[in-house]
């Protein structure tokens, strides 16, 4: 049973919708050679799921917004970029 409600949040940047999701934390699995993953959100992106950063319960919702952000311009505007 999660501990948490999962929390979403839809960001418009240049005309592009990014959906984020968090998730609680992960305990570790050593049978699998799995580490423990703090809560963390999420980039949604075709069934797919990309770590962005950790997620902080009650974190104000635009300091949230801003680092998400930060994070689609550092980690997907500039990777299309570089490969074009």
């Amino acid at each position: 049973m999660p501990a948490n409600k999962n929390e979403q949040r839809r960001i418009l940047i240049q005309g592009r919708q990014f959906h984020f999701v968090s998730y609680d934390a992960t305990p570790a699995n050593e049978k699998r050679g799995e580490v423990a993953v703090p809560p963390m959100w999420y980039l949604m992106n075709e069934g797919h799921r990309r770590p962005v950063m950790p997620h902080v319960p009650g974190q104000d919702p635009v300091t949230l917004e801003r680092a998400l952000s930060r994070w689609v311009h550092e980690h997907i505007f500039s990777q299309a970029a570089a490969g074009a």
